[in-house]
């Protein structure tokens, strides 16, 4: 039968205060609750969890475990130093060796079902070779909920406070489960991109027993922006620009999130050409940020005077430019 090395389990010394294997188990258990994490093995190390926790949390039961340890197989009907001191409850197992199979007074043993052979041959068994337990309360991690929150594009720009609201469940003190509505305040973080999650720890369901409180788990949403569209840490913006600008270079106005800065336009730009505003994106965790890409527009005017009409019967007299020449009539890209 397989030895199961509880503290190797909870990543723990074998000296671990109470405290340092309580914070291991809630860590550990938020990490492999079936409810957060789907991988295959997430269910049995949950399980291995949570039976190491059922020993390690009690002194009693520690005591014993540390007394056997590897060698509870060897160990016989040999009593361990000051058995009888310790005032424990004395059974013979299935196995033919002497140890103890009740703890905490005159309490009910219950089934072992869902712990490990190791756990119920070490603190299991009694009379008729009847499978029992240690009688304690079954500890369980509370549910995890999942939500979304939006949040505008200067939010995670520039961080911000969030007051949120949302719907759990509790036990009253009379054991029925009513809703109930909590408020939080969410910080947002400078530098989420969309889709990021949020986890505000213990924030869920709570826990049965000493069983930790599940987590909840926001989605960031960063709503739309008619300026911007995001892409990672990156903006993509279209700005429209004049014929004149495309073509004699120029400089323009560029809208970002903290205000607008200068561009300057190269000459000869082409319609749908792509420049880089360099850090002022998103911000990143490493204190840089993504950039603005900036795609050209051309756009001729609506109307023209009369004058500007003749400008451009000038040009088209005088001009050689003839832009089939070298870019010849193709197909065009539909659906």
């Amino acid at each position: 039968m397989e030895f199961r090395d509880y503290y190797k389990i909870l990543g723990v010394s074998n000296d671990a205060s109470q405290k340092e294997i309580q914070r291991a188990y809630r860590k550990l258990a938020r990490k492999y609750h079936p409810d957060v994490n789907k991988g295959e093995a997430a269910e049995d190390k949950f399980k291995q969890i949570n039976e190491a926790n059922e020993v390690l949390k009690d002194p009693e039961k520690r005591k014993l475990y540390d007394t056997y340890g590897k060698n509870w197989q060897q160990a016989g009907s040999q009593q361990p130093p000051h058995w009888e001191k310790q005032g424990f409850s004395r059974g013979t197992s299935r196995d033919g060796f002497s140890r103890t199979f009740h703890f905490g007074g005159n309490r009910e043993s219950r089934d072992t079902e869902g712990f490990s052979d190791f756990f119920e041959s070490l603190f299991g068994g009694g009379v008729a070779n009847r499978r029992t337990r240690p009688d304690y309360d079954y500890d369980r991690p509370g549910r995890s909920h999942e939500a979304e929150i939006s949040v505008s594009l200067a939010d995670v720009c520039h961080g911000a406070s969030k007051t949120i609201s949302f719907q759990t469940y509790e036990a009253d003190e009379s054991g029925q489960v009513r809703p109930v509505t909590r408020t939080l305040n969410v910080k947002i973080p400078k530098g989420m991109t969309n889709g990021a999650v949020i986890r505000l720890a213990e924030q869920g369901d709570k826990g049965v027993g000493q069983g930790v409180s599940g987590d909840l788990l926001l989605q960031v949403n960063i709503a739309p922006d008619q300026r911007f569209q995001v892409d990672g840490h990156d903006l993509h913006t279209i700005v429209p620009i004049s014929p004149w600008e495309a073509a004699l270079g120029g400089k323009i106005k560029v809208q970002t999130v903290d205000g607008a800065v200068t561009l300057s336009t190269p000459k000869g730009s082409q319609n749908g050409r792509k420049l880089r505003i360099r850090g002022k994106g998103i911000p990143k965790r490493d204190g840089a940020a993504g950039d603005i890409i900036v795609q050209l527009e051309i756009r001729m005017p609506d109307h023209l005077t009369n004058e500007e009409e003749q400008l451009l019967r000038e040009l088209s007299t005088k001009s050689r430019f003839n832009p089939r020449d070298k870019h010849s009539q193709r197909a065009g890209n539909y659906g």
